[in-house]
């Protein structure tokens, strides 16, 4: 049977089971595994050809980790703040103790401990960054939280591979030890002055010559991530830290998320052959030596991180239920861990057994955790009552109550057009206050001396603390739907009478929220083309008039900005 025979075998499976992932909302990942269990020996017995498999497994482990890298840019976790940066250390160093403890507590050596333990230490950014778009929660509060997370274990998770791409043999005495590190760290050195000065002044002029071609694009940006990938490889390091390193220095191109978003279907292709790989490698013998650690360090994951997660937010001061949801993002393992046993056994530090150990967590954990993730809101509804003592642990986040019957007016998202309405409420000499968890949006306020409170809008919880029953008029700049909806009817559970401003881009949800109780929807897409529509009836073809508007328009701009 030849290679290209199987490969068309392999995929033909991996459709199949990937269709029954879909039925059961799993991730492909999963499904990508489970193909691998179906065309290894234990089952069918229909993939042979394992090394032509791994040259591909090895482009598509670049490929993400160029694309990771391509995403590494530090002024989004800086823009999150502080929070997502504590959270996400404090997570990976606490499980990765525990987690080391309880596998050497399984009788496993130290090395393969330390591997599994650091493995144990990451949640899926593929997987959660995939659920929050289906439920379109990244722009929510434990979503921008989550995300920054994320951002903060991938730059961990470089680190540890890095260390991991050392090869360093567990024979290996402390003089030759200290001799290659001291090596590789000259090495690394270098490499990072040269790249930087290649990113700054080279990439951009080269990024901007190929951007005129899509194609070009593509190939350039292939051929300098696997580029990178093989001269790392050829001094010692690992070629995914090469790719990884490849990415980064795109990460504050202009052309970023074009390159990241051609390489996707690449990386797609590339990466199931990874993970049937890893599947076919899976034994199905019921070992106890393989099954009886797995099930232990699933529990493990399931139950321990988001634990973990729940008591830093908060010890934060962060509200239960949004602790509650970034905390139930952690209850699976990454798509890094299993490149980092990969790397691991490669490297003749760890047996197959951890491999297979931790390909069966990645599997049980990340089935479980997509419902959790899933259907978080309805959990946390049928906990909430038991999860209610935990509130004795108070911090200073989002948890003091504003005193707001002196206000007249309240302004939900001040971070998107809350100016403008901020000067309405001036105008009419109205009390007002405004609601935002945007780290920015936070700053601005306190440098402008505006009132607000710190807090979520889509938290039923955080909505009843305000005495909305003396707040005359409420407007919520959030484009999204249910938001506004719990908006518009927690203000009229206690006020029938005031007035509720809310946004919509939909015209069926338009009318759903005039019949919760809007007063005025605004539909910015509608009210824009109404007034140009009326532009052109006020100046027909003169053009002095369209640039009399055009200055006004960019000198709005320009204040905005400012």
């Amino acid at each position: 049977m030849t290679f290209f025979f199987e490969i068309s075998i392999i995929v033909f499976v991996a459709v199949l089971f990937g269709a029954i992932m879909k039925l059961l909302r799993q991730p492909l990942i999963v499904g990508y595994v489970l193909t691998g269990i179906a065309v290894g020996p234990y089952v069918f017995n229909i993939l042979h050809s394992t090394s032509d498999l791994e040259i591909f497994s090895t482009i598509g482990i670049s490929i993400l980790l160029f694309i990771v890298g391509v995403h590494l840019n530090p002024e989004i976790i800086k823009e999150v703040g502080v929070t997502s940066f504590f959270v996400g250390v404090t997570q990976a160093i606490i499980t990765s103790v525990a987690g080391f403890f309880v596998v050497r507590w399984l009788g496993f050596d130290i090395v393969s401990a330390a591997y599994a333990s650091a493995a144990l230490a990451f949640s899926s950014t593929i997987i959660i960054l995939k659920l929050f778009s289906d439920k379109r929660s990244l722009g929510k509060l434990h979503g921008k939280i989550v995300l920054g997370m994320l951002l903060v274990e991938d730059f961990i998770a470089a680190l540890i591979l890095i260390v991991a791409s050392l090869n360093v043999s567990v024979s290996t005495t402390g003089a030759d030890l200290e001799h290659i590190f001291l090596a590789l760290l000259f090495k690394g050195i270098v490499i990072v002055v040269l790249l930087f000065i290649i990113s700054k002044y080279v990439l951009p002029k080269l990024s901007e010559f190929f951007s005129s071609s899509p194609e070009l694009l593509f190939l350039f940006s292939i051929a300098w991530g696997l580029g990178l990938s093989s001269f790392f490889s050829a001094i010692g390091f690992s070629s995914g830290i090469g790719a990884l390193v490849a990415g980064a220095t795109f990460a504050v191109s202009p052309f970023a998320e074009e390159i990241g978003s051609r390489l996707k279907p690449l990386r797609d292709f590339f990466i199931m052959l990874f993970f049937v790989l890893l599947g076919s490698r899976i034994s199905l013998s019921l070992d106890t030596q393989v099954l009886y650690p797995s099930i232990i360090l699933s529990v493990f994951v399931l139950l321990i991180n988001p634990i973990i997660v729940f008591f830093v937010m908060k010890i934060l001061g962060y509200k239960k239920r949004t602790s509650f949801l970034v905390a139930m993002t952690s209850s699976q393992i990454s798509e890094f861990s299993l490149i980092l046993v990969a790397v691991g056994a490669s490297n003749g530090q760890i047996s197959n057994t951890i491999v297979s150990i931790i390909t069966l967590v990645f599997v049980f954990t990340i089935s479980v955790s997509t419902y959790l993730i899933l259907y978080s809101e309805n959990i946390y509804n049928r906990l909430r009552r038991f999860i209610g003592f935990f509130e004795m642990i108070k911090g200073t986040k989002d948890e003091k109550k504003s005193k707001v019957n002196d206000f007249d007016m309240i302004i939900f998202g001040y971070h998107r057009v809350g100016e403008d309405f901020s000067e309405a409420a001036r105008h009419i000499k109205a009390k007002f206050f405004a609601v935002d968890f945007n780290p920015s949006a936070i700053k601005r306020l306190e440098e402008e001396g505006i009132p607000f409170k710190y807090g979520d809008a889509d938290d039923v919880e955080f909505l009843r603390e305000i005495n909305f029953s003396q707040i005359k008029l409420i407007v919520s700049t959030i484009p999204d739907f249910e938001t506004n909806m719990l908006i518009t009817k927690t203000y009229r559970e206690e006020n029938k009478s005031g007035i509720v401003i809310t946004m919509s881009h939909d015209i069926v949800q338009t009318k759903k929220l005039y019949l919760a109780g809007a007063t005025y929807v605004v539909m910015p897409h509608y009210l824009g083309a109404h007034q140009a529509s009326k532009m052109i009836e006020k100046y027909a073809f003169d053009v002095d008039g369209f640039d009399k508007e055009r200055n006004i328009h960019l000198l709005r701009l320009e204040k905005r900005q400012k």
